[in-house]
């Protein structure tokens, strides 16, 4: 008895280009990011997908509008895959915060997994309520295939989660804007089959940023 998740990061934004926080700041795709969410939804073409979730912000729920056209399905909404909240470093672009918090900055990105943010959430958090609510829809779902929409840092949580790391190999996993991850769950078990794929973006090459942000 296998089911089969789609784990897929939202589009491009300009707070990604631009590095900016993002966290639970509603940023819509931009030009670039439309694209890449519309490629995506290509990918699924010929998968028969049975549910699509989305977190509810807006970035994740665009690119989860472009797969579910392909599919003919509504667009579900699953709080549990918001994204991190990033508190008082929302808005603020990564130099900036580097300057500005410069101790809490140099653990986020050394030693990720020890980090509570000012005002915000720590992984831990983000992985508790993400594994709580892919555990719930696997178990609404048994035997299907089903789509999640997400973001960097809930996907990269996600895959440590399901492959027994802790949050310290945050950093070890890369997801791209739209990456498409796929899990699937198996006699109790997780099994990660694809991580990181892009094959689709191949014909946004010169448009995309290559950086995970």
């Amino acid at each position: 008895m296998m089911t089969s998740i789609y784990l897929v990061r939202h589009g491009q934004t300009a707070w990604n280009k631009e590095e900016i926080f993002r966290g639970r700041t509603d940023v819509s795709l931009d030009e670039t990011g439309l694209k890449q969410a519309e490629l995506a939804g290509g990918y699924f073409k010929g998968i028969e997908i049975h549910r699509i979730y989305s977190s509810p912000l807006s970035r994740a729920w665009q690119t989860a509008q472009k797969i579910a056209q392909f599919q003919n399905l509504k667009v579900e909404p699953l709080e549990g895959i918001v994204d991190m909240s990033f508190g008082n470093w929302e808005g603020h672009p990564h130099e900036e915060i580097r300057e500005m918090d410069s101790k809490t900055y140099r653990q986020w990105v050394e030693l990720p997994h020890q980090v509570r943010l000012p005002g915000g959430e720590s992984l831990d958090d983000v992985r508790a309520r993400a594994m709580s609510a892919l555990e719930e829809v696997i178990q609404k779902c048994l035997e299907k295939t089903l789509v999640l929409v997400s973001h960097r840092v809930v996907c990269k949580v996600l895959i440590c989660a399901i492959l027994g790391l802790d949050n310290s190999h945050f950093w070890q996993i890369a997801q791209d804007t739209t990456a498409i991850n796929l899990i699937q769950h198996k006699n109790g078990k997780y099994i990660l089959s694809l991580m990181n794929e892009i094959c689709h973006l191949k014909p946004l090459q010169r448009e995309r940023v290559m950086v995970d942000f």
